[in-house]
Formats: structure tokens, C-alpha cells, sequence
């Protein structure tokens, strides 16, 4: 079986974006991705799209829109995939699993999102649908409502950890300055991030403002070969090995804070790759909020149950420590447009390995991870990234 490889990529700015739609963002990303690495639209055999929507945009049929942003791609076969906020990950593993099968030589996956053209509550009650509605709808503070329900639970049993939450935050902010795609280019400090104030409220308690990812708008697209296609080209990362787990949409069949999707879709990734934690250089998490950040080094074997915040006390997350974690600084500052999120991480993740990060570059990374969820750790996607060329 031949395996499939990341031989180009490309990533649009995030932010408050101009662009009025997908499609203007698609076409941002398609070709240059295409370009990076070195092939045409016409040796393309399937494009795979990543985009939430689920109201932001009256526009749907996503696949086909991005055979109207690039027309060489006009009759390339397209599919559109959706899985929460991994929907850009779920784009990415069909097209791994379509080159794998056999069935194209080369694929084209593109996330994207168009996130902030709606009023915030009405942003909020679409992300809901990542949520299960019939328990869940009426938490106050909708998403952010249901992690600041997972982050009480938390602090409940094992301490008060909001010290910790904010030195997340500003880990991130500080990382996010040397990315030139972030949303939020800000250096906070941890006093800051841990002080409630008109600038840094409650969004809901006990997560503040900083605490919380941002609204935003973007893309980014990733080309897969396969080998045989990609050992003639410039660049060319492989997938050591990769995972995806799920679990129970409903919060209340499982517990919130045991994060146990993940903690199995890292197992299962590090048994495949035989790898352990200490041999990865990086890694690529998804900091929704930053209570989702210190639950996932517990789950990823970082630290004991309870005990993340050692992670976070000891440095061992930051750029400099032993294990940096979102040196892209993270969806925190890097922006988190659903569809466009999977598949940023593992850009960012590819750039480190090929030494292209500019000045986010973590040297000497041989090794990087990456992890994409969907929805409060429902869908749950670990990859182990290598370079190939």
C-alpha cells in the first residue's frame, strides 16, 4: 500500500477578514498550495473540503466551490467534510485514505471558514451545533459556556488552576508575535491574562476573555502525493502514524474533565509510531480554551490527572522547555476558523519540519505532533509527523 505525503501547503492570514466568503478565501490558498508544491491543478485526482458552516454562510455545497475559485479544478472530483471543529482534520484524513486506497495519485484539502460577517450571538448559537443540543443548548455562555462548566468540574477536583490558565494564555500570545498568520500578534503577560477587568472579562467564569479563542476568518490547503510522486518533489512529510477516536457527544454520559478521546487517540498514535512523548521535538494542540490546553497534557502523558499544571510551572510547554506546545501560538492567538483549524495545525507542524517556520522555528524538530478535536473531545485526531525528503 502506498502512503500518502505532505508535499505542499499554503495558509491564508487570520483575523477579521475582508473577504466576503469561502470562496474568496478558498481561492486565497488553492493554487499557491498547488505551487508550493510544485504540481498543477491538472494532475489533481480529488479535492477535500473542510468548511463548519452550519449557518455562518446561506452558501453551501462547499466542495464545489472551490472548482470556482481555482478553474483548473472545475472538474476534479470533490467532497466536502464536516466533524466539528476537527472538520478541517477529517478533511485531511479521507484524502490520505483516498490516496492510501488507491484510488488518486494527488489531492488537494482545503479548510476554510467565514466566521465573523454574523452578530456574536448569533456566532455562538451555530457553534452550539457542536455541542448535543438537547442538554446542552441552554448553557449560558454557549461553547465557552460548556468548557467554563468543564474548567468548574475541574477546579473542583483538583484546584483552582486560573494562574495556570493565564500563563497558557500568555505562552500563546507571546508565541503567536512571530507568526505572521496569527489573528492577534499581542504580547499580554500573565498579569494581564490572570486579572479580570473591563478589558479581560468573564466570559464565563471561571474563563476570562483570554482564556477563550477567537472568532475568525480563514484558510489554509495542504497537497497529498504519493510516494512515488513525492520523492521526485522539494518537500515531503509523512505520517509516522495517525489516529482518530471518538467519544460521546453528550457531556453528561461521560466526564468532561477526563479528556478520554484524546488520551486514547494518543495512545493509540504513539503505539503505532513507536514512539513515546520524550522523542517528539513539537507539538501542534488545540487550545480552544485554555482549560482545553492543561486537560490535554494530562491526556497526551505529559502529567498525571490533575497535575497539568506542573506542565505549565516546570516550562516544559514553552518554546525553550522540553516539549514546546503551540510555538504558532495556538488557536489562542493564531485564530480558530472552524473548518480551516485541522488543517492550519498541520501546516504549522510541516513548515517546523522542513526548517520554514521563520521565526516560530523550533530547531532541530525531527518529529512533531499534532492534535485536532471536535466539539468538547468528541472527535479526536492525533498525527505523528515526520520529514520523508
Amino acid at each position: 500500500m502506498t502512503k500518502a505525503r505532505m508535499v505542499g501547503w499554503a495558509h491564508s492570514p487570520f483575523g477579521k477578514r475582508e473577504a466576503p466568503d469561502t470562496k474568496a478565501l478558498m481561492a486565497e490558498v488553492a493554487k499557491p498550495a498547488l505551487d508550493h508544491a510544485g504540481l498543477g491543478a491538472n494532475q489533481v485526482d480529488g479535492v477535500f473540503v473542510g468548511v463548519l458552516n452550519g449557518g455562518f454562510s446561506k452558501q453551501d455545497f462547499q466542495a464545489a466551490l472551490v472548482g470556482m475559485a481555482e478553474d483548473g479544478l472545475a472538474m476534479v472530483p470533490a467532497v466536502r467534510m464536516e466533524n466539528a471543529c476537527a472538520t478541517g482534520s477529517a478533511a485531511l484524513y479521507s484524502a490520505i485514505d483516498f490516496i492510501e486506497a488507491g484510488r488518486g495519485r494527488v489531492a488537494l484539502v482545503v479548510g476554510a471558514e467565514k466566521m465573523t460577517g454574523l452578530p456574536t450571538a448569533e456566532t455562538g448559537d451555530i457553534l452550539l451545533s457542536a455541542s448535543y443540543r438537547e442538554e446542552e443548548a441552554n448553557v449560558e455562555g454557549g461553547f465557552a459556556g460548556l468548557f467554563g462548566r468543564i474548567a468548574q468540574g475541574y477546579f473542583q477536583r483538583f484546584g483552582d488552576r486560573s494562574e495556570e490558565l493565564a500563563m497558557i494564555a500568555a505562552k500563546n500570545h507571546a508565541n503567536g508575535m512571530a507568526n505572521p498568520y496569527a489573528h492577534m500578534r499581542r504580547d499580554f503577560g500573565v498579569e494581564f491574562c490572570n486579572t479580570v477587568s473591563d478589558k479581560n472579562p468573564y466570559v464565563a467564569a471561571p474563563l476570562r476573555r483570554t482564556d477563550c479563542s477567537l472568532i475568525s476568518d480563514g484558510a489554509a490547503a495542504i497537497v497529498l502525493a504519493d510516494e512515488e510522486i513525492a520523492a521526485d518533489l522539494e518537500r515531503a512529510i509523512a505520517f509516522r502514524a495517525r489516529a482518530h477516536v471518538n467519544d460521546v457527544l453528550a457531556l453528561s454520559r461521560r466526564d468532561p474533565s477526563e479528556f478520554a478521546g484524546p488520551r486514547e487517540a494518543w495512545k493509540r498514535a504513539l503505539a503505532a509510531s513507536g514512539l513515546t512523548l520524550d522523542d517528539l521535538d513539537m507539538v501542534e494542540t488545540h487550545d480552544c480554551f485554555t482549560i482545553a490546553e492543561l486537560i490535554q497534557y494530562e491526556a497526551m502523558g505529559l502529567a498525571a490527572r490533575g497535575e497539568g499544571y506542573k506542565v505549565v510551572r516546570e516550562g516544559i510547554n514553552r518554546k525553550d522547555g522540553k516539549l514546546p506546545i503551540n510555538p504558532s501560538g495556538g488557536l489562542k492567538s493564531k485564530g480558530h476558523p472552524i473548518g480551516a483549524t485541522g488543517v492550519s495545525m498541520h501546516v504549522m507542524a510541516a513548515m517546523q519540519l522542513m526548517g520554514e517556520a521563520g521565526d516560530m522555528q523550533i530547531e532541530n524538530t525531527c518529529l512533531a505532533g499534532v492534535f485536532n478535536m471536535g466539539g468538547a473531545a468528541v472527535a479526536n485526531y492525533v498525527s505523528i509527523l515526520e520529514r520523508a525528503n
